[in-house]
């Protein structure tokens, strides 16, 4: 997710709207004569005016074309020939939109030359106020020192360097650079001073710029967590050899390509919404309706067997490395988060009891109170220990593997009702689980999470052989 502190976005790109829309209706008005003609198509009083039937045509298509061709996505790194390339895309959309007008409402006598005309005059408009409130937000960026992004950058790679470069000086971007750090020495200092830094100075940083290759999993997941909780933008600047990932949105800096975390659907406003909605009702009918009762039956069994309380919680890494306390019933005779194994086949540690609600995956149940809380999701990439992630993200590549940690974990998955759960025996098993993590990532909807969860309850049905 991109934060959007110190940004006049979110001024200036409703008055864009606002212009354009006004430049291309009161153009019509004096281009078009809506009078000229009657229109048959509709019986409606309301719709009988010509002209207010364009007005509505036009602001819904506009509105809708510029969204899909991305025309007020314009940043403070966007060039002018991109903007250019902005304008000249949204002409030819808007020119097939306006010839559609005609064709389908043909009482309007309308000349093609004529419509040319107009959307050229509006476009010249458009394009003029366009490109001078772009250099007027560069100038006033540049020598009064406005609108000002404050970045650190963390490495010293060849992309790394050239960031550093333009940053300082191209100051009609608006970057403040505050430091760069890496592990060596340095006038800014390492990795540790900069977290230090960040410490120290707290909600002062709008985007931290890492290159990725020279950093641990480690070092990458605190960064991570850092940005999420600190409301600031994290960027990757990848080994210029490298091939770019679709896992990560690419920004270009002039022919530098910098990398952030792409959004989603899962992670859009509206998505979220409704995925969470799911979540909250489907958690509070098993808890009310199943934990209720088989919670007391399990305590008295577990108790029976072995000493130990009935829920064993252990940490794990949740939503952009976020570690949490995640729920489970027993099954083994030691208590205590050691930070063990997965359970092998024939492990000595699983009771009787925990034998079975372990074979039957009643022992993750509890784990609808972590959905209950907002730490888990019903579905999405089961949630690894804390002692596992470092190796993990040795095995995979490192873009897919924080793309997976881009959501909620879930209770159960597409990874684990394709065969990829329990114990990873072999470098396989957590190539096979990222992959269909991130599938489903790419590919959600509410329908796939309901497949998934029937599936899962055909799988403890049927039994699984790396439910043990």
């Amino acid at each position: 997710m991109e934060y959007r502190r110190g940004r006049f976005s979110w001024l200036l790109r409703p008055f864009l709207i606002f212009y354009d829309l006004l430049i291309i209706n009161a153009f019509a008005y004096y281009f078009f004569d809506f009078n000229a003609t009657d229109l048959h198509f509709f019986s409606y009083k309301f719709l009988n005016d010509k002209h207010l039937l364009y007005l509505f045509y036009s602001v819904v298509t506009w509105l809708i074309s510029t969204y899909f061709i991305n025309f007020y996505r314009v940043y403070r790194y966007t060039s002018v020939l991109s903007i250019v390339y902005l304008l000249i895309k949204q002409f030819a959309a808007y020119l097939i939109i306006i010839y559609a007008f005609i064709g389908i409402f043909r009482s309007l006598e309308i000349e093609a030359f004529l419509v040319l005309n107009y959307l050229i005059v509006c476009f010249v408009c458009i394009a003029v106020v366009k490109l001078v409130s772009y250099y007027i937000l560069k100038s006033f960026r540049a020598y009064l020192k406005g609108n000002v992004r404050h970045v650190i950058i963390v490495g010293k790679g060849e992309n790394a360097l050239k960031l550093h470069k333009m940053f300082t000086t191209k100051k009609q971007l608006g970057y403040a650079l505050k430091g760069i750090f890496y592990d060596r020495e340095t006038q800014d200092g390492n990795v540790a001073d900069c977290f230090k830094y960040l410490d120290e100075n707290p909600n002062t940083i709008d985007e931290i710029y890492c290159s990725i290759d020279e950093l641990t999993e480690e070092q990458t997941n605190k960064f991570v967590k850092y940005a999420n909780l600190n409301n600031c933008n994290i960027k990757f600047i990848p080994n210029s050899k490298q091939l770019l990932t679709k896992r990560l949105k690419a920004d270009y800096y002039g022919y530098l390509p910098v990398l952030s975390i792409q959004k989603v659907a899962l992670n859009d406003e509206f998505n979220k919404l409704l995925k969470r909605s799911f979540d909250v009702v489907f958690s509070l009918f098993i808890i009310v309706f199943l934990l209720s009762w088989l919670s007391v039956i399990l305590y008295i069994l577990i108790k029976l067997e072995s000493k130990g309380p009935l829920f064993f919680k252990h940490k794990r890494n949740g939503i952009n490395y976020r570690e949490f306390n995640c729920y489970k019933y027993r099954s083994l005779r030691v208590v205590e988060d050691n930070g063990l194994d997965y359970v092998t086949k024939d492990d000595k540690r699983v009771t009787k009891i925990g034998k079975f609600i372990r074979k039957t995956s009643i022992d993750e149940l509890p784990q609808f109170y972590n959905v209950l809380k907002g730490d888990m999701s019903v579905v999405g990439p089961r949630p690894h220990m804390l002692s596992y992630t470092d190796d993990y993200s040795k095995k995979v590549d490192i873009y897919n593997f924080i793309f997976r940690h881009n959501v909620k974990p879930g209770i159960t998955g597409l990874a684990q009702v394709t065969g990829f759960r329990g114990e990873i025996e072999s470098d396989n098993d957590i190539i096979g689980r990222v992959k269909y993590d991130n599938y489903y990532i790419e590919n959600w909807s509410l329908l796939l999470d309901i497949k998934i969860i029937l599936q899962t309850l055909v799988n403890i049905i049927r039994g699984e052989d790396k439910a043990y």
